[in-house]
């Protein structure tokens, strides 16, 4: 091998070494790194102090105080703290959980309560969600919940898959609930399952602040069987372009435009506004973001079984 071959072939490898590193795995992606914040609930609502936990670097947050992502983190998570009309309360749906010698995320599903000196007594059903964006806080309502988070992060590259590891416990119930706290509970048919959605889209903005997207790629999956232990290495191909004619396109896998399970995404006067996807976008569309989100219950907010959960670890995208 000549010294010109051989300095062309280990620039070329230099190259192709940084082409992969330069590809995007999120960081804080194994779960094994967690943030704790202690948050103490006003004292009318009985005062109890709650431990929340975000995944983000090994540290602590300031008592009570908004939080926003940290050390890089893009992943958020439906532990929020909420302060309306100057009382604080925690929901708290998602957990860090031990795992061999580092840790797992759990989300779950159920009832979430509050009493006022024994005069109000409100119970609303909550999932657990880990998602990339963030969460705006203070919560102030509990009206249009998706639309406090800003889903979604940029993103720019075409994988082909993503992969991770997870397990499954489904509710025995053969139906969901949807239960607000301020309206009857009402029976909703089917049975609970955990859920994914994957997005890549491409956004633009206009002069009045509305974005809207092209769906260029897409991943929906329902899981639909309580598994006896874990599934390691779970693999999920990206569908690319319009899926409307493909065999496994289901009518909830559709562009968002609209609806109780819109998505919402921060536009750049500081507003969170929907994101109306307009068309699918081609397979060869360069995407602007990314949209990742894992569920103990798949569909509208307050909708779901009570103990639907999934165990979600080490999630990597495949190139």
């Amino acid at each position: 091998m000549t010294h010109s071959t051989r300095t062309f072939l280990l620039t070329m490898a230099v190259i192709m070494a940084g082409t992969v590193s330069a590809q995007t795995q999120f960081k804080y992606s194994n779960f094994d790194s967690w943030l704790t914040r202690v948050v103490k609930e006003s004292k009318i609502i009985g005062g109890a102090t709650k431990t929340l936990y975000e995944v983000g670097p090994a540290s602590e947050w300031p008592q009570n105080q908004p939080y926003s992502n940290q050390g890089g983190s893009q992943w958020a998570n439906s532990n929020v703290m909420a302060k309306v009309a100057g009382v604080v309360k925690t929901n708290q749906s998602v957990y860090r959980e031990r795992r061999g010698n580092g840790y797992c995320a759990r989300m779950t599903t159920h009832v979430e309560g509050v009493k006022v000196l024994g005069l109000v007594n409100i119970h609303v059903m909550a999932a657990g969600s880990i998602y990339l964006g963030q969460m705006i806080e203070p919560i102030t309502s509990s009206r249009n919940p998706f639309g406090k988070l800003d889903y979604g992060v940029p993103y720019t590259e075409h994988p082909r898959a993503i992969q991770f590891d997870y397990k499954v416990q489904l509710s025995d119930q053969p139906n969901r609930v949807r239960q607000t706290g301020f309206s009857p509970v009402k029976t909703v048919q089917g049975k609970d399952m955990p859920g994914l959605v994957l997005l890549l889209q491409r956004r633009w903005e206009d002069e009045k602040g509305n974005i809207f997207a092209h769906r260029i790629g897409t991943i929906f999956h329902r899981f639909s069987k309580t598994t006896a232990d874990w599934v390691n290495g779970a693999t999920f191909d990206i569908h690319y372009g319009d899926i409307t004619g493909e065999s496994y396109y289901q009518p909830y896998m559709d562009l968002f435009q609209g609806g109780d399970d819109q998505k919402y995404a921060l536009n750049s006067r500081g507003k969170v506004v929907p994101v109306t996807e307009v068309e699918w976008g081609s397979p060869d569309e360069t995407p602007t973001h990314i949209c990742l989100q894992f569920a103990s219950s798949f569909g509208s907010a307050y909708v779901g079984s009570e103990g639907t959960t999934l165990w979600l670890d080490n999630f990597k995208i495949l190139y």
